[in-house]
């Protein structure tokens, strides 16, 4: 991020304030922080102080660089001492300081037009942004609290309550298995600051959502970058019960009736030739708040907003907006996408459950709310100019609505990742997982002092090492999935390991530095099915940061949040930082084997994939030589049938023992059913709730009728106790599959109801070599509306040489119902093969012959 003030005039007082975001600013050469004040809820700028400058390394000997001296953006060359961990040993390396951050790394820079360092000679950390540099360099910790006295910045950390710090003292002391650790004491430490930095309070921020109605011309989707198409509407909902949404008088449109009048959202209108005078209302309203939050503004709202002032001659400095490459940020405040953040499969899958399956406002507002937008059944141009406004505005508050609900979780998600991550809030809603445990691991290289390797650095590590990757697209064998046992089985018990693969990267002591490391007398520590070992005379970077974190999580916050005697405001902190644990550690190995991450290790991700498959079939061998029955096992679970107390107990104390892991009971069923397939399954609990893994009656394209019959279905099956209500059940279920196929072969069921639904991940114009159903149906509906990247598209399968119509343009003689029974067999037949219940018999079809299945099959 960069933006450009130039005034670097920093406060002489600044009370305790959280440090929220960082960025460049280019007027002033300097780096640039924000800070929230809790009390005054606005932001404080704060520009370096410190005289810090952009720089790279070089293993060329100052000498050898000297030509860089006459470059009049270069400002110094001087050789520094780092440690190497990869062969654990201290180098020597020439540091290149630069007045700015193009000089280092960027495109051609200067009144010359000099290329950067980076694209001239060899360079080491030439790639990372510089405000990432300046905090990791100053070691200020985003999501932290500081003051300033006498116009100096320095650490303002909050007391952690007696009860909190007595139970950190107790994981230090009582649960940390420290054994593991080659240098116990450096990692209990890792955890107490861990600790201390996750413990800190987190403000309410105040916030303000901006939602934008733009006119369409003849369907055509408004281009941001243009920004030739009038902005109609501007809605606002605000943190502190403030609700504007300002409107445009356009020519011909009625203005309505006021649907806003109860909500106490102050409407104001503008003359059709005061669209100038709007946005620069709605400027100074968006700059008058710290945090601005939008949906899918990054591509839209924002540069929109931008060019659309620039095109009708808003002076720049009138402008608070300022544009990036692919985001948007305010000069002065803090921009957060909430599309990209709830884009995020980290947030959606890890925080958020899976509740939806589609990125739209609509879908993820109706997942996460319970509401969706406002829909009047009209078109834009349709509209009153107050249905206008109620639309525009309902977005703006849904867009908000996401970042309060359960107490403000997305926020306060932000801060603690922001904590964990090194990273400014903005870039944590931006950035995936990788990106977070990335700029983690390069500020503790820096803290460390330590060099941060090259990709080609680490590959030659693994020169000549070969692997027995059985999965396609990946260069590593994944866990271990055991074939499980089909059919129906009551009384099933799922025992879970507790976070397995960090648990593995902590004990087995697994990073890129320890994995295969120099030292002769480690070999002898070698990692089951592989070639590897792993050091066992220094604790590794990623164990020890990994592990004390999957420890913080596991004995401390999961206990925690359960005090009855905490405050609201605690426990929701403290559920908060567990779950931000929880995205963070279950993307901690699979970065290590994405060739994409900067400190890509394939031996590490190989070492904790082998080891996690190792543990799961020893601790299988130790059930069944205990006689308890092993139904099924994936990757960390497995699941067994009717265990006592007894056996439960002494599995977890062997697997602790023998692996120096934690097995944990996840899940108790009445009964389970086990399909042939791995990875789907359906288990009833005691309570006689339903999980369903894997079967496509839960996928979010499947046509309304197939998810209602499966729901049905999974009804019918909630409500069995016993084998014998499960025969019957079956009987019931058969009546119920046999009348929906003769609804599909009349073509009883509505339209609307057989439609699929599938998002669009680009345009329809981008798909240019494979044309899938979703993007032919979509082709055919040019002219009829416009759709775009997120849309979604409703289609029917028809007979014909194409195979589908969107729902639009679709009858109901079209439809080709041989497609619909297959499509419901291959969805229904999922439970139906494992209750031993064929479908043709179901549905009354006649068996073919053998003749007939070579003629006709």
């Amino acid at each position: 991020m960069r933006v450009d003030l130039g005034e670097s005039e920093n406060p002489k007082e600044m009370p305790p304030s959280l440090l929220v975001s960082a960025t460049y600013d280019g007027a002033s050469k300097k780096a640039l922080l924000k800070f929230y004040e809790p009390e005054s809820r606005s932001l404080y700028l704060w520009w370096d102080e410190s005289e810090h400058k952009p720089y790279c390394y070089s293993r060329l000997n100052p000498s050898d660089l000297d030509f860089l001296n006459s470059r009049s953006d270069i400002r110094e060359i001087k050789q520094v001492k780092l440690h190497n961990l990869l062969d654990d040993d201290t180098n020597t390396m020439s540091q290149i300081i630069a007045e700015d951050p193009l000089a280092i790394g960027g495109r051609p820079y200067g009144d010359n037009n000099e290329r950067s360092v980076r694209d001239i000679i060899d360079t080491w950390e030439s790639d990372i942004k510089y405000y990432e540099t300046y905090l990791y360099d100053r070691q200020i910790i985003v999501g932290k609290y500081y003051r300033a006295k006498g116009g100096h910045l320095e650490p303002a950390d909050a007391e952690i309550s007696d009860e909190v710090s007595l139970a950190l003292k107790g994981l230090l002391w009582d649960k940390v298995d420290s054994d593991s650790m080659v240098n116990a004491e450096e990692f209990r430490k890792c955890i107490s600051d861990w600790a201390h930095l996750l413990n800190q309070p987190i403000p309410q921020i105040r916030r303000l959502s901006v939602d934008i109605e733009v006119e369409s011309i003849e369907g055509r989707l408004p281009d941001s970058k243009l920004a030739d198409n009038i902005i109609t509407a501007i809605g606002f909902a605000g943190s502190d019960g403030f609700g504007k949404v300002l409107v445009l008088k356009t020519p011909g449109t009625q203005e309505g009736s006021n649907d806003l009048t109860d909500t106490g959202v102050d409407v104001v209108f503008y003359e059709s030739d005061s669209e100038m005078q709007m946005i620069k209302d709605a400027f100074e309203i968006m700059a008058s708040y710290p945090f601005v939050l939008t949906y899918n503004g990054d591509d839209f709202d924002m540069p929109y907003l931008y060019n659309r002032a620039d095109r009708l001659g808003v002076k720049k400095e009138d402008n608070p907006l300022y544009m990036m490459k692919d985001s948007a940020t305010l000069k002065r405040g803090v921009h957060i996408d909430l599309y990209k953040t709830f884009s995020n499969r980290s947030f959606q899958i890890y925080a958020f459950g899976f509740k939806y399956t589609d990125f739209s406002l609509n879908s993820v507002s109706k997942a996460m709310l319970g509401r969706g937008k406002v829909d009047y059944g009209l078109k834009f141009d349709e509209m009153t100019l107050y249905q206008t406004a109620n639309y525009c505005y309902h977005d703006a508050l849904l867009t908000y609505d996401l970042t309060c609900f359960n107490g403000d979780i997305l926020m306060n998600l932000l801060v603690i990742i922001s904590r964990i991550g090194r990273m400014p809030m903005d870039d944590i809603a931006r950035l995936g997982v990788s990106q977070w445990i990335r700029s983690l691991l390069y500020y503790e290289h820096r803290v460390r002092k330590c060099i941060i390797p090259k990709k080609d650095e680490l590959a030659r590590r693994t020169k000549d090492v070969t692997s027995d990757a059985v999965i396609k697209d990946k260069k590593y064998r994944g866990g271990l999935v055991v074939d499980p046992q089909s059919g129906v089985h009551f009384d099933v018990v799922v025992m879970d390991f507790a976070s397995l693969y960090p648990s593995i990267i902590k004990v087995r002591n697994l990073s890129y530095e320890t994995v295969r490391c120099g030292h002769a007398e480690c070999r002898k520590n070698e990692i089951p099915q592989t070639k590897h070992w792993a050091c066992t005379k220094r604790n590794g970077l990623t164990s020890m940061i990994i592990g004390s974190l999957r420890d913080l999580r596991v004995n401390y916050y999961k206990s925690l949040s359960k005090k009855e005697t905490l405050t609201e405001e605690q426990r929701q902190q403290y559920t908060a930082v567990s779950q931000a644990l929880k995205v963070i550690l279950n993307a901690s190995y699979g970065v290590m084997g994405a060739e994409i991450f900067p400190l890509y290790f394939l031996p590490a991700a190989e070492a904790t994939t082998a080891i996690g498959r190792h543990t799961i079939l020893e601790t299988i061998k130790k059930c069944e030589a205990s006689g308890i029955s092993v139904l099924y096992g994936d990757t960390d679970s497995i699941f067994i049938k009717k265990p006592t107390e007894e056996q439960i107990e002494k599995i977890i104390n062997r697997a602790k023992q023998d692996h120096g892991v934690d097995l944990e009971i996840d899940k108790e069923y009445r009964y389970c059913v086990l399909s042939d397939r791995k990875k789907n399954y359906l288990g009833v609990s005691k309570s006689g709730k339903i999980d369903v893994k894997g079967l496509t009656g839960k996928k979010s394209h499947t046509p309304p009728f197939i998810k209602k019959m499966f729901s049905e279905v999974l009804e019918v099956l909630a409500g069995v106790e016993s084998p014998e209500e499960f025969e019957r059940a079956k009987g019931d279920i058969s009546e119920m599959i046999r009348a929906c196929g003769l609804r599909i072969e009349n073509r009883e069921i509505p339209l609307d109801d057989m439609a699929f639904s599938m998002m669009l991940s680009k345009s329809p114009a981008e798909y240019t070599k494979t044309q899938p159903q979703h993007i032919r149906a979509a082709r055919q509906l040019e002219g009829i509306k416009t759709l775009k990247r997120g849309d979604r598209v409703r289609f029917v399968k028809t007979i014909g040489r194409i195979g589908v119509k969107p729902i639009e343009t679709a009858s109901k003689n079209e439809i080709d119902t041989s497609k619909y029974m297959e499509f419901l067999e291959s969805t229904l037949g999922q439970i139906t093969s494992t209750m031993d219940m064929d479908f043709d018999v179901i549905l009354k079809k006649p068996k073919q012959s053998g003749l007939d299945q070579f003629f006709w099959g």
